[in-house]
């Protein structure tokens, strides 16, 4: 079969960054004047997820280390409802391959998996909180600012949901998602986000939004009581700033890696255009892509398979690579169980492009519009094919660093990963 050729781009986005992470974070958070309410001796929790947040790890230690200038305690909170297995093990293990060890910022890790029921919501619904962190003198509420994957409002991934499913743990992650099956998303933020500012003593919220790049752009320091109406305003500018494909209409797009640390639903759907269906585009994506096809997984996923099950095709490596008991315990406490759905897997990569680019109609294979990106963080510099090269042309925003040229692959007829194939570009 014919394949594509393919035209390295780097597409140009709005790209403001945090210049100082320590500064900025010690700057934000003084401005609030937390020796006002944070006095010597007593002990802060400061939540730290499982995304894989830019600069995290250096977040969370300029935290503790604003903590301890206020003469308390600072203590991390893993908090990530159901990943790294459900279990507090896992759970530690996973900040800590990020770089959030005790060592570097300075605070003590306390990983359980135990919540107290704090209140209730109107809905009857109980509100688990994290056993530690609810026996801490106060919290700090740490968290990015993003579209969420799947639901759509003033609210969506942010400093309420670390409140409602970070800090809920597996057991409030699971209640809340049956819960959102009777009532909408925002009800049950709210409902629940109320209860935990009620009770659970948070002092501050630390939002982070980034930029296009998996950069830094914001570090925002929020008063509790300032929660909802600030991470309304973040979120419009971090869905101004987020990453995007290329072009908007995609015969097939080829992602390196998916991952948790990439996004909730492995590879982000306001990127991939399959939010509202796991397999199609609706009318309310952007983004229209009619086939997918997932080459592996990140490391940083811990065999967490989340989101493949919206690929139509991967190779029988990423298979191996499933850690099927923690990619079934996520998905159903996050009531999707169809994220971990397992698309055809093949042998090699030429055999997935050759078996699935005939799928998507009538369209010679080498003139099919092909993207291939790193992951869905990742798509400022991206492989397409020549079938977009007029478009290209037209468009301002993109760059050619490479002219086409045939598909890369290895040995073993795997494709060369986009990183990977640009290094001499960049040499």
């Amino acid at each position: 079969m014919q394949l594509p050729q393919m035209i390295r781009v780097k597409q140009t986005f709005e790209s403001p960054r945090v210049s100082s992470i320590p500064d900025e974070v010690a700057s934000q958070l003084g401005s609030l004047s937390l020796d006002q309410s944070i006095q010597p001796g007593q002990t802060v929790a400061i939540s730290a997820g499982s995304r894989g947040i830019a600069n995290i790890a250096e977040i969370i230690k300029a935290a503790c280390d604003h903590v301890k200038t206020l003469g308390a305690h600072p203590v991390i909170i893993p908090a990530m409802g159901s990943h790294g297995g459900g279990t507090a093990e896992g759970q530690r293990g996973i900040i800590e391959s990020y770089g959030i060890t005790e060592e570097f910022t300075g605070g003590e890790i306390r990983a359980s998996m135990e919540t107290v029921i704090v209140d209730e919501t109107p809905q009857g619904i109980p509100v688990h909180f994290d056993k530690n962190a609810s026996e801490a003198d106060h919290v700090i509420v740490c968290g990015r600012i993003k579209p969420h994957t799947n639901f759509v409002g003033d609210i969506e991934s942010g400093l309420h949901k670390m409140m409602l499913i970070g800090l809920g743990k597996h057991e409030g992650a699971k209640i809340y998602h049956r819960a959102i099956q009777d009532y909408s998303w925002l009800e049950i933020v709210m409902a629940v986000g109320e209860s935990v500012l009620e009770k659970c003593s948070v002092v501050a919220g630390l939002a982070i939004v980034e930029n296009a790049f998996d950069e830094t752009a914001v570090i925002e320091a929020v008063r509790p009581s300032e929660f909802f109406e600030r991470e309304k305003a973040l979120l419009r500018q971090a869905k101004e700033w987020m990453p995007r494909l290329p072009f908007d209409e995609v015969d097939l797009l080829i992602v390196d890696e998916i991952g948790k640390n990439v996004s909730g639903s492995g590879m982000d759907t306001n990127v991939i255009g399959r939010k509202y269906n796991d397999h199609s585009a609706t009318d309310n994506d952007g983004v229209r892509v009619r086939r997918i096809f997932v080459r592996g997984l990140t490391s940083e996923t811990h065999g967490n398979a989340c989101g493949l099950g919206m690929a139509e095709i991967t190779n029988r490596r990423t298979i191996a690579e499933i850690d099927q008991s923690a990619t079934a315990i996520n998905a159903l406490t996050g009531g999707h169980p169809s994220a971990a759905g397992m698309p055809i897997a093949l042998e090699t990569d030429r055999d997935c492009l050759e078996a699935i680019i005939p799928t998507i109609g009538l369209t010679d294979p080498e003139n099919a519009r092909v993207v291939h990106i790193t992951n869905t963080m990742l798509v400022g510099e991206t492989l397409v094919s020549d079938a977009f090269a007029d478009a290209i042309a037209a468009r301002e925003d993109l760059e050619i660093l490479e002219s086409a040229e045939e598909m890369q692959f290895d040995d073993e007829d795997n494709l060369v990963p986009v990183a990977a194939a640009g290094a001499a570009v960049h040499a």
